[in-house]
């Protein structure tokens, strides 16, 4: 499963949304507002289980993080470059 798919899985799950499953989520669609509609509750449980998934903790007071939670494509990229290497990986 590629990472994007993984994260719609994941915010179904963390966030409990109904009626969406993750193929229902677009990875360019917007987070917020428009899209998907989430809020700032949901950005926090959001960070908490990205945070618990992946090793990638986003700060509610970095600047980017408006951007980095501007999609789902944003959020997986964010995490691609943020993510620990396993022990041993070059």
């Amino acid at each position: 499963m590629d990472l994007e798919n993984e994260l719609k899985a994941l915010i179904v799950e963390a966030l409990a949304l109904e009626d969406i499953t993750p193929a229902d989520i677009d990875s360019s669609a917007p987070l917020f507002r428009t899209g998907l509609g989430l809020d700032s509750i949901d950005a926090l449980e959001l960070a908490m289980a990205i945070h618990k998934k992946f090793g990638v903790r986003i700060e509610a007071e970095d600047a980017r993080t408006r951007e980095i939670f501007q999609s789902v494509r944003t959020l997986a990229h964010h995490i691609a470059t943020h993510r620990p290497q396993p022990a041993g990986a070059p």
